[in-house]
């Protein structure tokens, strides 16, 4: 790619970058750079640019072919930072940064009898929309095409890097921390194109033998497996009154049953009959079931069959933001595996698992975007809820419960005298999340820390009950937090990608507030320590002078269900 150093491009500038499978890669400046993929990988080595692409698309593309860019700006990760939600598809991102209203964006290409005024070979009409059916893939019909569109590219990530900037006018913290965050989230979809493409490593007859200990072996026809599925609700139903029985897939049968038992409840939500599990036996054996069969119809034979590949990889689609709070997402049900089957994630020969958990994120984080100094004092103990606790003159788990209330919206009830004390205690901290409270509550839109728009107002003239009012609140001021604990937990995990890479270690895993690399066992050492340095150098990069302390729970393990044990132990 030498065109790319003739016209004048130096490290960090922006490049349009498009692939097409069938057609090669073009970037702008330097227009048509021909066929080579591995062109990209030398230019990306050699010059450093901060390559401007679509969407994830592209780094998957560049991922299949064994290329992973350093850095990025993904347009699609940008556009939901700068705008909110998650429809960002370029037609769409395109209007929004022009101005232009979102219901007159083009739905698809022109009918046999539409009109499309205009020379159909510029990618954009006259009323400054992109055409269909250049956004749909007419873009890659021939090279000049796809040099246009790789300048199209590069035009809407430095209007987007333009308006992150003046986020709250010019010059301005938050807009500076707006580009670094969209850096970041552009860091991350490289990422999470990786993690789509490695998979986790799961040991298949390891898993297998974790399923048959709960749902029993794998059936070898239909009637077996209803055999099987009646052996496990027998184990809930012998509890019951002679002759009684019920679908325990149907709630109003499943309260009816109940109130056979004597049991009456409004609902049959796993968290209330936790705390009539001692009533009956009928009910703690109903908990023992609802844990089987959800492993049985979401996590059994099927699923494994599905995701798992030859090569002991389970492997899901992840996006670097929901849309909301903007947490790294993934199907398959890589976020949600049950407890029981980390036993079947297991490292790959010579290989082990380095997993960091971050320690109490949500309080850390509340200190530091608030500005609180007497909550990032207490930030800088390994407990914070220790010196929290001291302060308010409480036991330890009410003041945790008073923290995480405050959070979460939940302001009444038995934690409301602790609140008080908090509010006393920590009056910066609470007035931030009172304030989200109130726009929250007035339909105001808000920004994380790190300038995530939080879309707030009410749409299509939606008129909201005092209730829906303060639903909102409660949902703001959490988001405001769980934004930010993600920006900061996505700026770790691309720092970590970053810095351990020379040792051939790779993130297989990022689920909530951890991290799970999977590491040359003569490596393990050195990116545990690694993976720490990069919780403090994301952390001061950031929120650079906030006074708070970020900790991580590291440990080296080869299968992940040995992680919590691991650190339950503690340092010997």
């Amino acid at each position: 790619m030498t065109s790319l150093r003739e016209a004048g491009v130096s490290r960090g500038d922006l490049v349009g970058l498009v692939i097409s499978p069938a057609r090669g890669v073009a970037a702008a400046p330097g227009g048509w750079c021909g066929a080579d993929i591995c062109a990209v990988a030398r230019a990306d080595e050699q010059l450093r640019p901060r390559w401007a692409v679509w969407s994830g698309q592209t780094a998957a593309a560049l991922v299949a072919s064994g290329v992973r860019l350093a850095t990025c700006w993904d347009i699609t990760a940008a556009h939901r930072l700068l705008f909110g939600g998650f429809r960002a598809d370029p037609g769409f991102a395109w209007a929004r940064l022009h101005g232009l209203a979102a219901d007159t964006v083009p739905a698809g290409p022109p009918d046999l009898f539409g009109l499309d005024e205009g020379d159909t070979s510029e990618p954009v009409t006259a009323a400054g929309h992109l055409r269909p059916e250049w956004a749909d893939g007419g873009w890659a019909e021939g090279p000049a095409r796809m040099a246009r569109w790789a300048e199209l590219a590069r035009t809407a990530a430095a209007l987007q890097r333009d308006a992150l900037a003046a986020l709250a006018g010019r010059p301005s913290p938050l807009g500076s921390r707006a580009v670094a965050t969209a850096c970041c989230e552009s860091a991350a979809e490289l990422l999470c194109a990786e993690l789509s493409a490695d998979g986790l490593p799961v040991h298949r007859a390891a898993a297998e033998r974790v399923l048959a200990a709960i749902i029993g072996p794998r059936p070898r026809s239909e009637a077996e497996a209803a055999a099987v599925r009646a052996a496990r609700d027998e184990r809930v139903l012998r509890h019951a009154p002679p002759g009684v029985t019920a679908d325990l897939r149907s709630p109003v049968q499943l309260r009816s049953l109940l109130g056979r038992i004597g049991v009456e409840v409004p609902d049959t939500r796993a968290w209330r009959l936790r705390q009539l599990s001692g009533a009956h036996p009928l009910i703690a054996a109903l908990l023992e079931w609802r844990k089987a069969e959800r492993i049985a119809t979401t996590y059994g034979y099927a699923w494994l069959d599905s995701h798992l590949g030859a090569d002991g990889r389970l492997r899901g689609a992840w996006t670097g933001s929901d849309g909301a709070a903007g947490r790294m997402t993934a199907s398959a049900g890589l976020h949600n595996m049950p407890a029981a089957l980390r036993r079947a994630v297991i490292a790959e020969p010579g290989h082990v698992f380095v997993r960091a958990d971050l320690g109490q994120i949500e309080p850390r984080v509340l200190a530091a975007v608030s500005g609180d100094q007497a909550l990032a004092a207490a930030a800088r103990a390994d407990d914070l809820y220790a010196p929290v606790a001291g302060q308010l003159g409480l036991d330890r788990p009410t003041a945790k419960v008073a923290v995480i209330a405050a959070m979460y919206g939940q302001t009444t009830g038995h934690g409301a005298q602790a609140l008080r004390r908090l509010t006393a205690a920590y009056p910066v901290a609470m007035a931030y999340l009172d304030a989200a409270d109130r726009a929250g509550r007035a339909g105001r839109d808000l920004r994380t820390y790190g300038g995530r728009l939080i879309v707030l107002a009410p749409s299509g003239g939606e008129s909201r009950s005092a209730s829906r009012a303060a639903a909102y609140g409660r949902y703001a001021r959490n988001a405001m937090i769980q934004g930010a604990a993600a920006e900061l937990f996505k700026m770790w995990a691309v720092t970590v990608r970053a810095r351990c890479a020379s040792l051939g270690a790779r993130i297989v895993l990022c689920l909530h507030d951890e991290l799970l690399l999977h590491v040359p066992s003569e490596h393990a050492g050195t990116a545990s320590r690694l993976v720490g340095d990069c919780l403090r150098e994301a952390a001061a990069r950031w929120a650079p002078g906030c006074g708070v302390r970020f900790i991580a729970d590291t440990t080296v393990v080869a299968k992940w269900s040995d992680a919590k044990a691991a650190a339950d132990a503690g340092p010997p």
